[in-house]
């Protein structure tokens, strides 16, 4: 049987801050641009786009959840 958890709805709602989301486009167009990132900005980068990840997941799962309920 699946385990639910609850998701508080305010973490549901969050989204990197501006500044955050500016810095990691920087790095991403720097990358895309073909400059090499110094392995803490690799590091840095990887880390942000987790995180987006995490958070665009979290708000899919719990809209998913609200249609079913």
């Amino acid at each position: 049987m699946a385990e639910v958890v609850e998701i508080p709805v305010e973490l549901t709602q969050f989204r990197l801050p501006q500044a955050v989301q500016e810095r990691l486009q920087l790095l991403l167009d720097r990358q895309d641009e073909g400059q090499e990132l110094s392995q803490a900005e690799r590091q840095e980068a990887e880390g942000l786009v987790e995180l987006a990840e995490f958070l665009s997941l979290l708000r899919l799962r719990s809209h998913h959840v609200t249609k079913q309920a």
